[in-house]
């Protein structure tokens, strides 16, 4: 064990993780993105949730980037947040997300934000009207319906729990039927808008239901598995991919509302999620990326002074705290941190978000490394996550930098 963790200048050194948000693989953090062309060729200007948790947000970031259109992005605060921006409701009175300017012509809802981009530049393999998609498209509204009905009511009796269980299983087997007419992962060949429109509720689909049902949806349905393993080959899909532990928390205020059903495996898993180990989850089965750590301790260090503000912990006690979290991180020692610090800790751990503060992997090792050094001196948790909204993730206070 060492004695004593490492300065902020020793641990700058230690990273030197950079990426290209303007022309380099997707990222949370870009405002603008231009895929190696001149920004005159930018006709598109995306509104989206600061937090990347929307999922219809998701949805079109995914086709203009697997397009590669050249666009600007506009980021607001989403209701469960805070308050709506004046300006954006100025100019979307219902406040909703997305929305898209396309040269100069604004445009909500995103499946006519898909439409519109297809008319102007083409569709993504197939387009969301084509004879093949359109059946698609009514199976993933089907199995959104299924979904809901079993996440987000609360059953009456474990009869009525266990319809609606059954009830989204027979469903999936339908999204399994149809993964399987094809030789390769996805619901077409090759990848096509018909993955587009899947991919954002079928990702918190099976971190929500791992979570509230004890049901693993990746693990439990080899077409869907393989599918997500073919989105993740894909640098498009791994640059706006999210966690369990960030989905299971935002969802409930986006949603109206998560319910679980108490049973021991649901229990064993909460546990897992909430508390780690978080290595391992059927959210990523990509091979870790040897710059996580370093990408993990750059956004820590370029986030440093609203990480300390915001802690409920004085920030003359949590900074050491911190500071030993991320010598662990970066070293493997273990130091340990000032009493009483574990809340604090544990306030960080899980207000990371994914991928709006790093990715997937980074997150992951941030977390472990966060729980590992609380561990020392206690067993506090932070304040707990509300259901009803998400004002402790205030943009101002979490804003990229």
């Amino acid at each position: 064990m060492a004695t004593q963790c490492l300065s902020w200048q020793e641990l700058e050194t230690l990273t030197d993780y950079a990426i290209d948000r303007v022309n380099g693989p997707t990222n949370a953090q870009a405002r603008l993105r231009l895929f190696g062309q001149d920004e005159s060729a930018v006709r598109v200007t995306l509104y989206r949730d600061n937090h990347a948790w929307c999922p219809y947000c998701q949805k079109v970031w995914l086709w203009l980037e697997e397009q590669q259109i050249p666009y600007r992005i506009e980021k607001i605060t989403m209701f469960c947040y805070g308050k709506k921006e004046a300006w954006y409701k100025r100019k979307v009175p219902s406040g909703m997300l997305p929305a898209l300017e396309l040269d100069g012509r604004l445009i909500t809802e995103s499946d006519d934000i898909l439409l519109a981009l297809e008319r102007t530049f083409g569709p993504l393999a197939y387009g969301m009207q084509d004879r093949q998609v359109m059946p698609l498209r009514q199976l993933e509204r089907l199995l959104f319906r299924a979904w809901c009905y079993w996440l987000c009511y609360q059953s009456r009796s474990p009869r009525e729990e266990q319809h609606n269980r059954e009830q989204f299983i027979q469903v999936v087997a339908q999204v399994e039927d149809a993964l399987s007419q094809t030789p390769g992962p996805f619901f077409l060949d090759p990848f096509s808008t018909a993955d587009v429109i899947f991919t954002p509720y079928v990702e918190r689909m099976n971190a929500s239901l791992y979570y509230y049902k004890g049901y693993s949806l990746r693990e439990a349905n080899p077409h869907l598995s393989v599918w997500f393993d073919g989105l993740e080959s894909r640098s498009t899909y791994r640059g706006t991919q999210s966690d369990f532990h960030t989905h299971v928390h935002d969802l409930p205020p986006q949603m109206g509302g998560c319910y679980d059903n108490g049973e021991p495996p649901t229990l064993a898993y909460q546990q897992r999620v909430d508390q780690g180990p978080w290595l391992g989850l059927p959210d990523v089965t990509y091979p870790e990326p040897e710059s996580a750590r370093a990408e993990a301790l750059q956004r820590v260090l370029r986030h440093r002074p609203n990480l300390l503000r915001v802690n409920p912990i004085e920030s003359d006690t949590f900074d050491p705290a911190l500071r030993c979290a991320l010598t662990h991180l970066m070293t493997g020692e273990t130091t340990s941190p000032p009493p009483g610090t574990d809340k604090g800790l544990r306030y960080l751990r899980d207000r990371i978000s994914v991928p709006r503060d790093m990715s997937i992997y980074a997150a992951k090792r941030l977390r472990a490394s966060l729980e590992h050094t609380a561990a020392l001196v206690g067993d506090q948790q932070g304040p707990e996550i509300s259901p009803k909204h998400r004002h402790d993730q205030n943009p101002l206070d979490f804003a990229p930098v």
